[in-house]
């Protein structure tokens, strides 16, 4: 997963109330079992010290999301100042999980959250297409209409001598779906979309992909959920590109899982596992990817200013820093990899690096 989603927290003032549940929203009484959800969740962060302008920001952050589609998980994290983080996720925690600690603990959003690139959602047929752009979760829309008619030839024969019917629907198609393919690029390049989605009956998919440009149909992925204006309504394409989104999840997934195992079992120097090699890989900035297994109550210490991270007080003295605060790993590594720009990733049973925590490096530095 992106870093650049948690890069706000590195700048919010703790502690931190960082809070999962389940959010499913496919009951009658859906919105009843959300209140009772709220009510326990409450009483914890008032156990927990929690201001009442905090709790009241994270009720608000609890009730107003929109409603999810089928069984779903939430994730809330909130700062000194009010919530930072409020998300949906693809599944929810095994069990509820309300913490109030020094540093947010985004692992369950790593590991069940929605990646958020930025895409186009092209609905075409031969007379023009829908477009939505979706951008950091804001969506705009618009409809290109290509103007070519008609895109259908008339049922009946016509007058001989006025040229072939079937030539002049096509070229009236061919024209609308080039000024689609036309527009479609400019919207690519202006929101630096990572993938374009294609909706729409086969034959119009494929004759819009053949007319995109290279660098716009490198980026484009079809999406078998119908025709334009065929009834299919925004939950059924919006469950269609979650899929999609899950697919490349995974992909990212498993190409971090060969690669650690991969530059593990060679020795280069460009993998490490355990706390302190990868405490001494994020001091010196050499993470590419974070790899957070299952990491138990571990701790790690830093110093004042959480500007190093070592396994322990010898290290980091080591390091010329004084060990000012013990914190939880599972809470401190994710932020120090935000930090130095590292993605993160959940592994599953792929692996288990040493002390539930692995990296991929960037290149090989000096572990201590």
């Amino acid at each position: 997963m992106d870093s650049e989603r948690f890069r706000p927290l590195l700048t919010t003032k703790g502690p931190f109330a960082s809070v999962y549940f389940e959010d499913t929203h496919d009951t009658q009484d859906a919105e009843t079992q959300l209140e009772l959800k709220w009510r326990g969740i409450r009483d914890q962060l008032a156990e927990h010290g929690v201001s009442d302008a905090v709790t009241a920001d994270i009720e608000r952050a609890v009730m107003d999301l929109r409603p999810p589609i089928g069984r779903s998980g939430r994730g809330i994290v909130a700062g000194a100042d009010g919530v930072v983080l409020n998300e949906h996720l693809l599944r929810p925690t095994a069990a509820p999980v309300v913490r109030v600690s020094e540093l947010p603990y985004i692992v369950p959003i790593v590991e069940h959250g929605f990646d958020n690139p930025s895409y186009v959602l092209v609905a075409v047929d031969h007379t023009g297409a829908d477009i939505t752009v979706h951008v950091e979760g804001t969506l705009s829309s618009e409809t290109v209409a290509g103007g070519g008619h008609p895109v259908h030839k008339a049922s009946g024969a016509e007058t001989g001598g006025y040229g072939d019917p079937q030539l002049r629907t096509d070229e009236a198609a061919r024209k609308n779906l080039r000024a689609v393919a036309d527009r479609v690029a400019e919207l690519v390049d202006d929101a630096g979309a990572d993938v374009v989605f294609v909706v729409g009956e086969v034959r119009s998919r494929s004759d819009l992909l053949t007319t995109l440009a290279d660098r716009v149909k490198a980026l484009a992925v079809p999406l078998g959920v119908g025709a334009r204006h065929s009834g299919h309504d925004f939950d059924e394409v919006q469950q269609a590109i979650e899929k999609e989104l899950l697919k490349r999840r995974l992909a990212v997934l498993d190409d971090a899982a060969q690669r650690f195992t991969a530059e593990i079992g060679r020795g280069s120097g460009l993998a490490a596992e355990g706390l302190g090699p990868v405490c001494s890989a994020l001091r010196q900035g050499a993470v590419e990817t974070l790899i957070i297994g299952d990491i138990g109550d571990e701790t790690v210490v830093a110093d004042q200013d959480l500007t190093t991270v070592a396994p322990n007080a010898n290290v980091l003295s080591e390091q010329g820093a004084a060990a000012d605060r013990t914190l939880r790993a599972d809470e401190a590594l994710p932020l120090f990899a935000v930090s130095v720009g590292a993605s993160l990733v959940r592994t599953d049973e792929r692996i288990a690096p040493a002390d539930g925590v692995g990296a991929v490096l960037r290149y090989a530095p000096t572990l201590h």
